[in-house]
């Protein structure tokens, strides 16, 4: 018979691998941001397929898992900070998702602009938002595996200038509006820029999970990391 001692050790098992499973994806959803970027930038299409053929992998893993997390839940009933941890998981799992997805709408911007000229200055933009996403996502990993409330706040402020760059798009189009070829290039750029704000905004949630997970309180990140109660939103 199965004491539960050991059915605790079982569980506590189960749920490290699920985590293991979900941080995994946050690695490959990291390295899918620069090849999209660096497909759309240089009109790589070889790359760009490559993110495709990746975000399959991530597919397949968010369903694995779902179902992983829907047997773990079945067999053993969390309480509490397990119930707490499990919540998350499920939320990251979804969140690695979507990364992933954007980063395939990037790619196909590379794929749909083949043969179209390019316009430098909003390349050098889409590149530099793509280097300020990247470290958000590491920021958002190392504050969730070191459980640090501090290091997760400061994600905010990482994502203003992504933000700033991502409005700024459209005075690039602007500049631009004269020139047909140019101007259907970079009407479609709006849609990798747009992505790359996403995934700066999935990476604020990462935070936002971590920091529910410390604190048990769900919260939202505003302005430079301050902390706005969903309960007080509501009230």
């Amino acid at each position: 018979m199965t004491s539960a001692a050991d059915t605790n050790v079982h569980f506590h098992q189960e749920l490290e691998n699920l985590e293991h499973a979900v941080i995994g994806m946050v690695d490959r959803a990291e390295h899918m941001v620069e090849m999209a970027v660096e497909s759309v930038v240089s009109g790589d299409l070889e790359l760009a397929d490559q993110v495709v053929r990746l975000d399959e992998e991530i597919d397949k893993i968010y369903f694995d898992v779902h179902h992983q997390w829907t047997t773990l839940m079945a067999r053993f009933q969390p309480l509490g900070s397990d119930l707490r941890k499990m919540t998350v998981l499920l939320q990251l799992n979804a969140t690695f998702e979507r990364m992933g997805d954007q980063c395939v709408n990037i790619a196909r911007v590379a794929q749909q602009n083949e043969g179209l000229p390019r316009v430098e200055r909003i390349c050098d933009q889409i590149q530099e938002m793509g280097d300020l996403v990247r470290p958000m996502i590491r920021t958002s990993i190392e504050a969730y595996l070191r459980q640090d409330l501090d290091e997760a706040r400061l994600l905010p402020a990482m994502d203003q200038p992504v933000d700033r760059l991502n409005a700024n798009m459209f005075k690039e189009i602007v500049a631009v509006a004269s020139e047909p070829q140019m101007l259907e290039w970079a009407t479609k750029m709006i849609m990798a820029s747009r992505a790359l704000e996403r995934v700066g905004d999935q990476a604020v949630d990462f935070a936002e999970q971590t920091a529910y997970l410390i604190t048990g309180q769900r919260a939202q990140f505003v302005e430079a990391g301050l902390d706005e109660s969903v309960n007080e939103q509501s009230g």
